[in-house]
């Protein structure tokens, strides 16, 4: 038997048409003709009535339509499709993997500052103590914050005793100071804001810049400054200051940024340095120093040097030299190097009168571009 559908095409759904070899057996039998037995070439040639063979071929090749679904059919199942991941997991893979970059990232910035204590670029901020939020833009708020910072410096040498300040800027106590401050001292002495005191050694040097590099002996666990971005310092801008002028630690001035960009000439000699620690201590009026082509506190002799400073009107005096001028959000801008402090006509030459809201600090981003140079031993050792 030969069963034939028809196309999807056709009119009606695919429908089985009626077997005409069981019709036509059953009529023989009834009839008493004789049965012929089927062989296979027979089985397979359609019957005919006539010259018509039953049914016609179609005029295309049949359609065989998809085999209904249930537990009675037996044909093949197609293959499974391939299964798709779905986005929720790319996504999170993807996402996985960008954090891991970004960690990554992070990490070696992080390791950056960690092993040097700085980045290369001079005006990256160097991350210290904060000053809380609700005390930022304050001056009480910048003092608390920052005063635990700021050391006080005794200088000794054959020459006498000088006092300054300086800034502490890892916790195992390396201090950014001014050279003069320290140049040709045979001991040092640092006293934290605590009014605990350790033995510092002289790093490095750099009588160009006026900066030195210092060390305490067996300092662990210091708080530390937050170096700023002088590059985004404008006149007018708020600032605070801190030191130890005349030995009196922590002292805490304020004013504005006056002006930028003054150039500042100092005495870079350790003779002639000698001389400006004696002045610094009480015996004189400050550190001497050239501006606008004058001479003020003194002389500064035939070796000296030049760099740009922040020039403010906060108040310093002797000792605040290696201080720190700080910005509002706690941030140190510059190291306060000098000031002019005129006699005072009442008590003779040999006082000083004080401020008059004339001082100067070098650039803290100045400071940032020296530090490697003086952790090496700077150009002075």
């Amino acid at each position: 038997m030969t069963d034939y559908y028809r196309s999807s095409g056709d009119g009606d759904s695919t429908q089985q048409q009626p077997s005409v070899n069981a019709d036509t057996s059953a009529n023989a039998n009834a009839m008493g003709t004789p049965q012929t037995t089927e062989t296979p070439e027979t089985a397979a040639m359609p019957e005919t009535y006539g010259s018509q063979a039953w049914p016609p071929p179609p005029a295309y090749g049949p359609t065989v339509a998809a085999a209904p679904a249930g537990p009675a059919h037996h044909a093949a199942a197609p293959a499974p499709a391939p299964v798709r991941a779905k986005r929720p997991v790319a996504l999170l893979a993807a996402v996985a993997l960008a954090a891991a970059v970004v960690g990554g990232g992070s990490a070696a910035l992080v390791g950056r500052y960690t092993d040097s204590g700085t980045s290369n670029s001079a005006s990256s901020i160097i991350s210290g103590t904060p000053v809380s939020q609700s005390s930022k833009g304050t001056v009480a708020g910048v003092a608390a914050a920052l005063s635990p910072t700021i050391v006080e410096i005794n200088a000794t040498s054959t020459s006498g005793a000088a006092t300054g300040s300086g800034v502490i800027i890892t916790s195992d106590g390396e201090i950014i100071t001014n050279n003069h401050v320290i140049s040709g001292a045979s001991t040092l002495k640092v006293q934290l804001s605590t009014g605990k005191s350790y033995t510092a050694q002289v790093v490095g040097t750099d009588p160009d810049k006026d900066l030195a590099l210092i060390k305490l002996e067996g300092a662990s666990g210091l708080k530390t400054a937050t170096l700023g971005d002088s590059s985004q310092v404008a006149v007018g801008d708020q600032v605070v200051a801190i030191g130890s002028p005349e030995g009196l630690t922590g002292t805490v001035t304020s004013g504005i940024v006056s002006a930028l960009n003054r150039d500042v000439t100092v005495a870079k000699e350790d003779g002639e340095s000698q001389s400006q620690q004696e002045q610094q201590g009480g015996n004189g009026n400050g550190w001497p120093f050239e501006f606008g082509g004058q001479q003020f506190n003194g002389d500064t002799g035939s070796s000296k040097t030049t760099y740009k400073a922040l020039q403010t009107d906060a108040s310093l005096n002797p000792g605040n030299s290696g201080g720190a001028l700080i910005n509002m959000n706690g941030e140190i801008i510059g190291i306060n190097s000098a000031m002019y402090a005129p006699s005072s006509s009442s008590a003779g030459s040999s006082s000083s009168a004080g401020s008059v809201g004339l001082g100067f600090a070098i650039p803290v981003n100045t400071v940032k571009a020296d530090l490697a140079k003086l952790r090496s031993g700077g150009s002075g050792s």
